[in-house]
């Protein structure tokens, strides 16, 4: 199912916004998403407010504009930005107007029980830290209000643009977290299903956590060949392949160590645990949608000793600062997936291309103030 065109067309443009006012992309139903005019936010005493300088669009906002993960009717969408801080609340220290920020898509408090035991992602309950563009007006906007800013905005390092830095903000933090979530040792081997830019980025962290073998698995031939270009060492297409035999066959029955699942669907999670060895983990990076399964033959009637762990995208600002630390020392490059480029009013077009998957797109930069 594609977002309609029909629907999308004819509201990408406001000719005049008043001072007080912005444009933001805004939710309203089920395959309806529009630019309205809406009045800038206020800081409150613990929060800030942003001017989005750059933006993207992610899979789970195509998952929303579907109808599939439900938000309320006039929510304005988006949680991956870069901007500029325009207002500060009175109890925001260590910061200045005008300063470059980026803000993770996990926005937690940093002080309720779940983030002072380590799980920032589910801030005050389930999945509660993924505030932005899901229970409160998001970052595809002129500005937005940041909740919690003292723990959330992580100065940008001059050397750095906003494109180095803008997948931080959620597909390189979740795809390395499947790695982290995993235990994965030095050398295990791993096979990751899916080489979108949440594949991607897991394939870069598999690299980057000392991984020994890793399979990528997709059925995109210009997708498996970025693959290898990020960390992979074999690349296997499933329109010519069966990837369970073909990691079988070359890990000689063993299976890997680590399987990473990175689209969310009943057959690649299958395939997860079908090539994952006794006692192996199977790291689920996947939004679902409709009911999933495990079949007992495929989890070995549930004595196999593996291990399911899920991870919602880390967040918080000493996150975005380790992560911005490898761009900044050269371990990481993420440009190459930003293969496609427009200004905000053209959101509409932006996701109808990425909806749809045209023109070998993986990710798009939004720029919405130079």
């Amino acid at each position: 199912m594609s977002i309609r065109t029909d629907v999308l067309a004819g509201t990408d443009k406001l000719a005049h916004t008043r001072p007080d006012a912005m444009k933001a992309l805004v939710f309203n139903r089920a395959n309806d998403i529009s630019l309205r005019e809406r009045p800038i936010p206020q800081a409150g005493p613990n929060e800030s407010v942003l001017e989005i300088t750059l933006t993207t669009i992610c899979g789970t906002d195509v998952h929303i504009v579907k109808g599939e993960y439900p938000v309320q009717p006039g929510l304005i969408l988006g949680h991956e930005a870069v901007g500029t801080i325009h207002e500060l609340g009175s109890e925001v220290r260590g910061y200045e107007i005008g300063e470059r920020v980026l803000v993770g898509a996990i926005t937690p408090c940093g002080q309720c029980e779940y983030c002072l035991g380590g799980n920032l992602s589910q801030c005050g309950g389930a999945m509660g830290g993924w505030k932005l563009g899901n229970t409160i007006d998001g970052v595809q906007a002129q500005y937005v209000r940041i909740p919690h800013a003292q723990a959330n905005m992580a100065k940008i390092p001059g050397e750095l643009s906003d494109e180095q830095v803008i997948l931080l903000a959620d597909i390189a933090s979740t795809g390395f977290s499947a790695s982290e979530s995993a235990q994965l040792k030095i050398g295990d081997s791993v096979a990751i299903f899916a080489a979108g830019p949440i594949g991607l980025c897991a394939t870069a962290g598999a690299k980057l956590r000392g991984a020994g073998q890793i399979f990528a698995i997709d059925s995109n031939p210009v997708r498996l060949q970025q693959a290898l270009k990020m960390g992979a060492h074999h690349a296997i297409n499933i329109t010519t392949h069966d990837p369970v035999e073909e990691i079988l066959r070359r890990t000689g029955r063993r299976g890997v160590d680590v399987a990473i699942e990175a689209l969310g669907k009943q057959e690649t999670f299958e395939n997860a645990l079908n090539v994952l060895r006794s006692g192996g983990t199977l790291s689920s990076l996947g939004v679902y949608s409709g009911k999933l399964s495990i079949p007992l033959e495929t989890f070995a009637a549930g004595l196999g000793d593996h291990k399911i762990v899920t991870t919602l995208c880390p967040g918080g600002k000493e996150r975005m600062r380790r992560l911005m630390e490898l761009v900044l020392h050269h371990r990481i490059d993420l440009t190459p997936l930003l293969t496609h480029r427009f200004t905000f009013d053209r959101i509409l077009d932006a996701y109808s291309l990425f909806s749809e998957q045209r023109d070998g797109v993986m990710k798009v930069a939004i720029r919405v103030a130079s």
